[in-house]
């Protein structure tokens, strides 16, 4: 049995260590030392996933929550925070914590034991869960070492920054097994879970998967193929410099549907299985597949919520049905929902990611028309003009805009390709909040100006700041992001809340503009926040690389005379 404090160690090696290469070769060696379930556990610690990604549960435990925990087992009801200022994060912090209060404790603690923890502490649900969730973390952390507790509580809070990324992780799986990037890039697309990868390259079945890539592992969720902007149907059209379809864009909630036999399994775009939510969604897929589900199938596609009128809902009313968990029967009726197909990624027991576009559209279109399932509104246009038109309906009949998808494109699960193109006419982005600062005056007592950042590569946090906005929530808006945000709260900086980078929310702005006062150089103009995408996590926000496209194809368009 392996010691957690051994990949605690190996943490501090990672954190201390600047070349990519040797931080591969060490993960690899250390997961190579390991059984294939040990590899499973280190693999996704290191990823800074406390349970397998696409589990409908989560640890649901603040900050807020770990640092009183931390201070009850060093027998404080509190201290001065001022002791901590030279912390480099929350971890380090529960470490000094526990260093200068707290009696030495020998490392006994085993990966299998802070799994099953973790595991333990995601599955309370139900009454005095925050209450019972803590009297299991706070059993693990008794028994840890400082250095332990300093990875466990970066674990909870998701914030490792030990420099070892999903790519570099990825490297390291491949250099394990003994295979091609490639290979192993191929396999994770499918399998979706990092952990599960390290197992399978521990087991030496990585490359028994590459060569079979199309065999099925029905209810574990492929990861969701994603888009990049456009800004007009021309644009799309240039860019994509192919035959290409064009689709309605819903408003709505990403689902992937898993169908074998009767049995009906749904996921959301964040891989967390939304089954026990959605019941009526489940009984009419079971009515409509019937019998043509056999081998199974895989559907992608969206749902919107109804009112008793059948008109689409605001988004935010759509995601209290995700979410519930209690009085699902009565909403089931108040709030009734629209499925609409448009993809398939599995039928008859294969997968058909590998299949081109037109290909797997056909086989949908066929099964729709023997099943009854509703699929979007879809055409493959001559011309940009007929192009045009399409998208001007979309938006005259509600809809968010347009996807423009190159017919001979292929699925790529979790990948953010050039294949698939979103045109919306509002100028959106979807951005994560880092930081807010508490308001004044009608706001006070709210988080209510909101710090906003695109995906970075390079920045050491992975996220650049692109801009601040305290428009758009309603009160109300204000009060719930206010709850949410400090459940996040990792520092606080005079007015300034710092928060884990975790929620995302759709931004719409008039403009870009250079500017020295954020490091990424940009910033975005009246800023203002539409809604918050609980679908989205934020690996899947807007890249900073999209901001400065936007900003170059502002600065191109010709100026008006």
């Amino acid at each position: 049995m392996t010691l957690f404090n051994q990949l605690a160690e190996l943490c501090e090696e990672l954190s201390g260590t600047s070349s990519r290469l040797l931080m591969v070769d060490r993960v690899a060696e250390f997961l190579g030392a390991l059984s294939p379930k040990e590899a499973e556990i280190a693999a996704r610690f290191l990823a800074g996933h406390a349970v397998s990604r696409g589990k409908s549960a989560a640890l649901k435990v603040s900050a807020r929550a770990v640092w009183q925990v931390a201070l009850e087992l060093s027998g404080e009801s509190e201290v001065d925070e001022s002791l901590f200022a030279d912390a480099a994060d929350f971890g380090e912090a529960v470490e000094m914590l526990f260093r200068m209060r707290r009696p030495r404790v020998e490392p006994t603690l085993t990966l299998a034991d802070v799994e099953a923890g973790f595991e333990e502490i995601a599955a309370i649900e139900g009454r005095a869960a925050r209450q019972r969730k803590l009297e299991v973390l706070r059993k693990l952390l008794a028994q840890a070492t400082e250095r332990e507790a300093k990875l466990i509580a970066k674990i909870v809070v998701g914030e490792m920054r030990h420099g070892m990324g999903e790519g570099l992780l990825l490297e390291a799986i491949a250099k394990l097994a003994r295979q091609p990037l490639e290979t192993v890039q191929r396999v994770f697309l499918v399998v979706g879970e990092i952990g599960q990868l390290a197992a399978k390259a521990r087991e030496g079945t990585l490359e028994i998967h590459a060569a079979a890539p199309k065999v099925v592992r029905f209810f574990q969720p492929l990861r969701p193929m994603l888009a990049q902007s456009a800004a007009t149907i021309e644009e799309a059209f240039a860019s994509l410099n192919r035959p290409l379809a064009l689709e309605h864009k819903l408003d709505g909630a990403r689902v992937q549907i898993h169908c074998v036999n009767n049995e009906v399994r749904i996921f959301s775009r964040r891989l967390n299985d939304v089954t026990a939510s959605l019941p009526d969604l489940v009984e009419r897929v079971r009515a409509s597949l019937g019998g043509l589900a056999e081998q199974g199938v895989i559907l992608d596609g969206e749902v919107i919520a109804l009112d008793t009128l059948g008109r689409p809902r605001a988004f935010q009313d759509l995601m209290r049905r995700f979410r519930r968990a209690h009085e699902i029967e009565r909403l089931s009726r108040e709030m009734p929902l629209a499925l609409y197909v448009f993809d398939i990624l599995a039928w008859r027991g294969e997968l058909t990611v590998d299949l081109t576009y037109q290909s797997r559209w056909e086989i949908l279109a066929e099964l729709a028309e023997k099943s009854g399932l509703q699929l979007v509104a879809r055409i493959v246009p001559s011309s940009v003009a007929e192009g045009e038109t399409f998208f001007e309906k979309a938006l005259a009949l509600g809809y968010e805009g347009v996807m423009a998808k190159a017919l001979d494109s292929h699925y790529l699960p979790g990948t953010r390709g050039g294949e698939w193109l979103k045109i919306k006419r509002a100028q959106t982005l979807d951005l994560v909040i880092v930081a807010a600062d508490w308001g004044y005056g009608r706001r006070r007592g709210w988080l209510s100006n909101y710090h906003l950042a695109a995906r970075s590569a390079t920045s050491p946090s992975g996220f650049e700041q692109v801009g601040k906005t305290f428009k758009g929530p309603t009160d109300q808006e204000f009060a719930e992001l206010t709850e949410r945000l400090l459940s996040l709260k990792l520092d606080q900086q005079g007015k300034t809340v710092i928060v884990r980078p975790e929620l995302v929310v759709e931004v719409g702005y008039s403009d870009i503009q250079r500017s020295p006062r954020y490091s990424s150089g940009y910033a975005l103009r009246f800023a203002r926040i539409l809604r918050v995408r609980d679908d989205k996590t934020p690996d899947q926000a807007d890249s900073i690389e999209t901001v400065a496209k936007r900003f170059e194809e502002q600065v191109l368009k010709p100026k008006p005379l």
